[in-house]
């Protein structure tokens, strides 16, 4: 349960209309002092010290150039507020003064020009809402989007005096701007088009804008924490008393905000939390799930995507804000119109996949993925496995036997072995140094290649991984996008394929060829390498929103079309008669199942496979066998059917 930043509120009408936020942006600030001649300031005017102050602020150093004002109290605060209330941290330039003004005599004019940067260039600042609710908070953005500059210029003006034997820039408010009064500050804001939602893939609307109630306890009512947590939990089972006192530690001298709750939940108890000693209910706006028990750790980067939509069109205002007066404008750009954004999530495979998950007490996940498109369709994990972070897209897991096909590619590609030659499965084989087993210690002695694959032949797989280059199976890893980084609006930065060393002949290379050893893979990773398979061999890019498809920080050749089929061919003969009969329900499944060792506890249970247009990873951990995870892709696979087709925003 994360709590929430504060957000600010949203519109009271039905129909939201776009509307400003406070930026938090990346920009420049050029200040230059301005005269009425030609001839160099001289003399002991304060001069070297207007430029000392001006200097500082070129730095970034506001307080330092307070320091150098007759009221360096008042100076910080509200250099400060100014540069707050624009969104930046400053860089500044000073130029050289001009003219023959004397600035203990007359003013002399700063102008000062405020580069807002681009529109969306900013950093993301998105934060979950309900505790157990993708949202976000569009002040920030996401780098990398070109838009048109906003730039304003303010012209204010300086002068000098001695304060006892030094000189000091006289300080006032007009520095800045001549129109800016005490109490007065410049502000910038962003106005974004809030009525874009986020869908899925078939047009049902997965994120929305919508109105939240913020409940925020004060500093000193710790003691309220209870009174709170006894209304709220009902709606958050995961808010106790324990929790928010936790949080309210961690907010120090700030209010705590412990969670934002939609209309329906937050009306029945508004009166009594509004009684409670210490409690805030402010009005907020923020984007949130549609379907509260829809979770997915593909979901939590959507706010990100929808951000970064609407910072490219999003219009903007600078201003001069007064006490008590109108603004004055010093530039702005109006807001443009954005379509809703679709996702490639489908929320009726999220479902089925969410189901299959939760029916495993154990850690269990789910990665599916459309490998003619590269659109993620689902990711699902249960409780167990949340408990470890979002392990669907970021685990490091042993791929055991799935591995296999990586293994099987690289040496069908190097020419070590043929598609149809006759290989040894012994039940067990020494192979440089290493021994390896056959589960359950079963032989089938000399058989073809396809047979030794659909059974799981550990031993085969051995003989064959010492024939192979060092590079040879990381790189063919690379061909099916494991081992590979990939980065996409909405996909998060911290998604992990997986991992294949470079193995010298000898032990590590025959654990590797089996899954084993350094060899690591996520779930979501093996869905990207059984998808670029089922997609001819080619690496798929992921992605989760349509039309941002990303980039990866490698780009492979595709597989051999030959090894692709083979492959292929293989992978349908083990669901036919191999290791993965229970799943042979399944119209034109091809897959491939694991078993993977780790330390002294039972064994993780993998299944991968595609049919169709949707490639899938199901992993549980601790299952001691691949047969419940085969069991579960299979159910999986007939409660989901194909994907839809995309929708359009």
């Amino acid at each position: 349960m994360t709590p929430t930043t504060p957000r600010r509120p949203c519109p009271s009408s039905a129909r939201r209309r776009p509307r400003p936020v406070a930026g938090l942006v990346a920009a420049a600030l050029t200040v230059a002092l301005t005269g009425t001649g030609c001839a160099a300031l001289t003399g002991d005017t304060g001069t070297d010290e207007l430029q000392q102050f001006l200097a500082a602020l070129s730095s970034g150093d506001l307080a330092g150039a307070a320091a150098l004002t007759t009221d360096p109290a008042a100076a910080q605060e509200t250099l400060e507020a100014n540069v707050l209330a624009m969104g930046f941290t400053p860089t500044l330039s000073a130029g050289t003064p001009d003219g023959d003004r004397r600035p203990d005599r007359d003013p002399v004019t700063v102008e000062i020009t405020w580069d807002m940067g681009t529109a969306g260039d900013d950093e993301a600042d998105n934060d979950e809402a309900d505790g157990d609710e993708a949202g976000s908070d569009p002040a920030g953005g996401t780098p990398g989007t070109e838009g048109a500059a906003r730039i304003v210029t303010t012209t204010g003006e300086a002068r000098t005096t001695r304060v006892g034997e030094d000189w000091k820039v006289e300080w006032a408010p007009t520095i800045l701007d001549t129109r800016l009064e005490p109490g007065g500050t410049l502000a910038f804001s962003e106005i974004l088009d809030y009525d874009t939602s986020v869908l899925d893939r078939t047009g049902e609307p997965l994120l929305q804008w919508t109105p939240v109630t913020a409940v925020t306890l004060a500093p000193g009512a710790v003691e309220s924490a209870d009174a709170v947590a006894a209304l709220v939990n009902p709606v958050v089972q995961t808010i106790t008393g324990q929790t928010i006192r936790e949080g309210m530690t961690e907010a120090g001298d700030q209010p705590y905000q412990i969670v934002a709750l939609r209309p329906s939940d937050i009306d029945p108890i508004r009166e009594q939390l509004a009684a409670v000693p210490g409690v805030s209910l402010p009005e907020q706006g923020q984007l949130i799930r549609t379907d509260r028990d829809l979770d997915s750790p593909a979901l939590t980067g959507l706010p990100d995507a929808w951000t970064e939509a609407l910072q490219e069109e999003g219009g903007w205002t600078a201003e001069i804000v007064n006490p008590d007066a109108e603004p004055i404008e010093l530039g702005s750009a109006p807001v443009g119109q954005v379509d809703d954004l679709v996702s490639t999530l489908q929320i009726s495979m999220q479902r089925a996949a969410q189901q299959a998950v939760d029916s495993s007490a154990l850690g269990a996940s789910i990665v599916a993925i459309q490998p003619s498109t590269g659109g993620i369709l689902a990711v699902a994990q249960n409780s167990a496995a949340d408990r470890q972070g979002p392990v669907s897209m970021q685990g490091r897991f042993p791929p055991g036997s799935t591995f296999k096909i990586v293994t099987t590619a690289a040496a069908l590609e190097a020419g070590v072995v043929g598609p149809d030659e006759v290989v040894p499965c012994p039940a067990s084989v020494t192979v440089s140094g290493r021994t390896i087993p056959n589960d359950d210690d079963f032989e089938l002695g000399p058989v073809p290649l396809e047979t030794a694959f659909a059974r799981s032949c550990n031993t085969s797989q051995a003989v064959i991984s010492d024939r192979l280059t060092p590079e040879a199976m990381k790189d063919t890893a690379a061909k099916f996008g494991l081992g590979v980084g990939f980065f996409a609006p909405g996909l998060g930065a911290d998604t992990f394929t997986g991992s294949v060393p470079v193995t010298e002949q000898g032990p590590a290379r025959v654990e590797a060829a089996i899954g084993q050893g350094e060899v690591l893979a996520s779930p979501f990773g093996m869905a990207v390498m059984t998808a670029s398979l089922a997609n001819g061999g080619r690496m798929i890019l992921p992605h989760v929103v349509d039309g941002m498809t990303g980039d990866a920080n490698d780009a492979p050749e595709p597989l051999d079309p030959g090894v692709v089929d083979t492959l292929r061919r293989y992978m349908e003969q083990t669901v036919r008669s191999g290791t993965a009969t229970a799943a042979n329900s399944i119209p034109g499944l091809g897959g491939k199942t694991g078993t993977a060792e780790v330390g002294t506890g039972p064994a993780h249970g993998w299944f991968v496979g595609s049919t169709g247009d949707i490639a899938l990873a199901v992993l549980i951990e601790g299952a001691d066998s691949s047969g419940p995870a085969v069991s579960m892709a299979a159910g999986f696979l007939g409660a989901a059917g194909q994907p839809a087709p995309l929708a359009r925003g």
